[in-house]
């Protein structure tokens, strides 16, 4: 089975580019949006997207999407895979393997950086770690400020931007990563919150080097936040199903939607990948995301969008029916 993957933030732009960071822009939707072509009626441009909520519906305006399409039609073409082929030699094809081995060496040094409070980062990567936390923040904000007797499972966890606060809260976290170096930067943040005063929970935090389908347990509310975009599309629906498996009550999970807009940005960054970026990054079609939820018994309650110039992630809060 493919191994959950550490939490890389939805960013489709090499986080090693200067590029100078735009302004962040922030899409609700409601639950009752049509289900059909879901995906397709998000399509935004790279630069810049503009959203006009309504309040039952919501109207993007794209500007440029015409050009970026004629200028990006070869990009689309351009087929990374040799690259990408040549990373996962020394894993022996395993991509699971790959992507754990990117976060424990080469890629650890630069995600631990952007996930956390040095300012030793360029604006595009500045860009992303803005729009990961505010990808966090909607979610604190669809959780009880008291989880005292909660379970949470945080599978994906990265360096507990999430885990961290909802432990903080009072929940009984298990979180977990494929990656034993973002992990254990996790529980070293963590242990330094407690000791700047922070509030402990009854129940310490379990942090585990485990790769998602490694996760075992019932719980009332399961995380996967930005994991989704290493999982191949054929690979959602048993990713989905496994989370889905563990969550008693509440399932939340966030990927990178699949538009046109999108995709062309995606594959510019291929283009420029740099050492520190070099693991594949897959976009999800949220209709289809949607329909391996309702298989596995959740359906999605609350949505929001979080848009950044270098970062978009679709985040969906799920109920069991």
């Amino acid at each position: 089975m493919f191994a959950a993957s550490a939490k890389a933030s939805t960013a489709l732009v090499a986080p090693s580019s200067s590029s100078s960071s735009r302004a962040s822009t922030t899409m609700k939707s409601s639950s009752s949006f049509p289900k059909k072509n879901r995906s397709s009626s998000l399509v935004s441009s790279a630069l810049p997207i503009a959203d006009l909520a309504d309040g039952s519906a919501v109207t993007t305006a794209v500007v440029g999407v015409a050009a970026i399409g004629a200028a990006g039609a070869a990009l689309v073409l351009t087929d990374p895979s040799k690259r990408r082929a040549s990373m996962m030699e020394t894993t022996g094809g395993d991509e699971a393997a790959s992507v754990r081995d990117y976060f424990d060496k080469v890629g650890f040094e630069r995600w631990q950086k952007i996930y956390g409070e040095t300012d030793e980062v360029n604006k595009v990567q500045l860009d992303i770690r803005q729009g990961h936390q505010k990808t966090v923040d909607k979610i604190l904000d669809w959780l009880p400020e008291n989880m005292d007797g909660m379970t949470v499972c945080d599978a994906g966890a990265g360096t507990g931007s999430l885990a961290i606060p909802l432990a903080h809260r009072g929940a009984g976290v298990s979180a977990s990563d494929i990656s034993a170096s973002m992990i254990g930067e996790a529980e070293t943040r963590y242990n330094q919150s407690i000791a700047a005063g922070a509030k402990a929970p009854a129940v310490a935090p379990k942090f585990e080097a485990l790769g998602l389908e490694e996760c075992t347990g019932e719980y009332d509310v399961v995380s996967c936040i930005d994991v989704m975009i290493h999982y191949p599309d054929d690979r959602v629906a048993a990713m989905v199903g496994h989370l889905a498996s563990l969550s008693k009550k509440k399932l939340i999970v966030s990927f990178a939607p699949k538009t046109l807009a999108y995709s062309i940005l995606k594959r510019i960054g291929e283009l420029f990948p740099g050492p520190s970026k070099a693991t594949r990054a897959y976009l999800h079609d949220e209709g289809e995301v949607e329909e391996a939820l309702e298989k596995a018994g959740f359906r999605v309650t609350r949505r929001q969008m979080t848009a950044t110039s270098f970062y978009f992630s679709r985040i969906l809060e799920c109920e069991r029916v």
